[in-house]
């Protein structure tokens, strides 16, 4: 291989299509566009991709269902039980971080009841339930928000 016979690979390179200049060009007079119509005028032959020739698209015609909360990426639930497999004492968003019950992005956790708590937890700045509340100060913890 020399620097003086290097080129392009076939097909890498093409020529650009002058367009009206000339019956022999192929693409003299209407240049390429046809007769008349949307696609023959400038800036007019853009159809978008949902449309259906009149016909009521397929994206109105089906019916609309659900909602995603923007604010579900931001809180999480913890069940009660799972409060088990943490060591007594004081529970934090950053503690149940660390203890990989709740996602990292999480700014808000609720604790709900399902199960029982033998341990006394302190919870302090997650909420919970009314029955995790009763569940968790019944085994001796407390709850400040």
């Amino acid at each position: 291989m020399r620097m003086n016979t290097l080129q392009p690979g076939d097909g890498a390179r093409t020529e650009r299509k002058r367009v009206g200049r000339g019956i022999g060009s192929g693409l003299g007079k209407t240049c390429g566009r046809g007769h008349k119509g949307s696609f023959a005028r400038s800036g007019k032959g853009k159809i978008k991709a949902q449309f259906e020739g009149g016909q009521m698209p397929l994206i109105k015609r089906l019916p609309k269902v659900g909602f995603r909360s923007k604010l579900a990426k931001e809180s999480s639930e913890v069940l009660l039980y799972a409060l088990e497999a943490l060591e007594a004492g004081e529970i934090s968003i950053t503690s149940l971080k660390a203890a990989g019950l709740v996602a990292p992005n999480v700014k808000k956790v609720k604790i709900v009841k399902k199960g029982d708590v033998s341990k006394a937890f302190i919870l302090k700045g997650v909420s919970a339930t009314a029955g995790a509340k009763t569940a968790i100060e019944a085994a001796g913890g407390s709850i400040s928000e």
